[in-house]
């Protein structure tokens, strides 16, 4: 079984675009298991309106307010599937999702693979980073760090869940947030991950409110999780330009880490 496994705050207006488009795949083999971080909006009930019309199995886990990393452990550890795939709560799949993800698992019986990636568009049909014309119609074997610099863009993540226990979220005090690409680097250390670049598996919007939009002030708040990610990845990178710009990123969280101190 597939587990979508989905962290959401306060997300109450975008949620009922995912859940519909979770109605609307082709094949129900799949459970959902929504983690509220602690939302004061109407998510909760929300919630549990979808949990009485879904189509497929629903669990609801709710935790106080401690951010998306740990939101996802949370995910993670209550997951009945094989296999996970994160998809943000202000996102949607296609209708083919999960269809073409069994499809790709039956074809690759008996490989010892540890995550497949799709690609990722926005609403209005545009893709996200490089454009898929010209690239490899089969799989490519590579590491996330080298397929973030490749496509230039997010990448929708399907993973093996025991590898994902293995590899939780790291907590730290009073952070909320660590990088995605930390854990994923040390999946891929397990084994193979197998990147569909041509093909669309996840449909995207980024908010105002959002990670993305808002790094810097991240960067700020959460200086632990960020410094641990740039700290092993400079090793990971494999150009001079991006070890010293990894490294300056991990000079960055020190400092705001030694300024958030004092200023206690």
């Amino acid at each position: 079984m597939l587990t979508v496994v989905t962290a959401t705050y306060n997300r109450a207006y975008t949620l009922p675009r995912l859940f519909e488009s979770l109605q609307k795949q082709t094949k129900l083999n799949f459970e959902w298991v929504v983690v509220d971080d602690g939302s004061a909006d109407e998510t909760e009930s929300l919630l549990k309106d979808f949990q009485v019309r879904a189509s497929f199995p629903m669990k609801i886990v709710k935790q106080k307010n401690s951010g998306k990393h740990v939101a996802i452990n949370s995910g993670v550890s209550v997951s009945s599937g094989e296999w996970i795939y994160f998809v943000d709560s202000d996102d949607a799949l296609p209708a083919d999702a999960v269809a073409v993800f069994t499809d790709t698992l039956i074809k690759d019986a008996g490989e010892t693979t540890i995550g497949y990636c799709f690609r990722k568009q926005n609403f209005s049909g545009g893709i996200i980073g490089r454009p898929c014309e010209g690239l490899p119609t089969e799989f490519t074997i590579m590491t996330p760090t080298a397929a973030g610099n490749y496509y230039q863009g997010d990448l929708a993540y399907i993973f093996q869940r025991q590898a994902l226990i293995k590899h939780p979220f790291p907590v730290f005090e009073g952070e909320k947030f660590v990088p995605e690409l930390l854990v994923w680097n040390r999946v891929s250390d397990e084994g193979v991950i197998k990147f569909f670049g041509n093909k669309v598996l996840y449909v995207c919007e980024y908010l105002e409110d959002g990670y993305s939009a808002n790094f810097n002030a991240n960067l700020r708040r959460n200086p632990l999780g960020f410094g641990c990610y740039y700290s092993q990845q400079i090793s990971r990178e494999k150009t001079l330009s991006r070890k010293i710009k990894c490294a300056v990123r991990y000079a960055q969280c020190r400092l705001y880490h030694l300024l958030g101190r004092k200023g206690h």
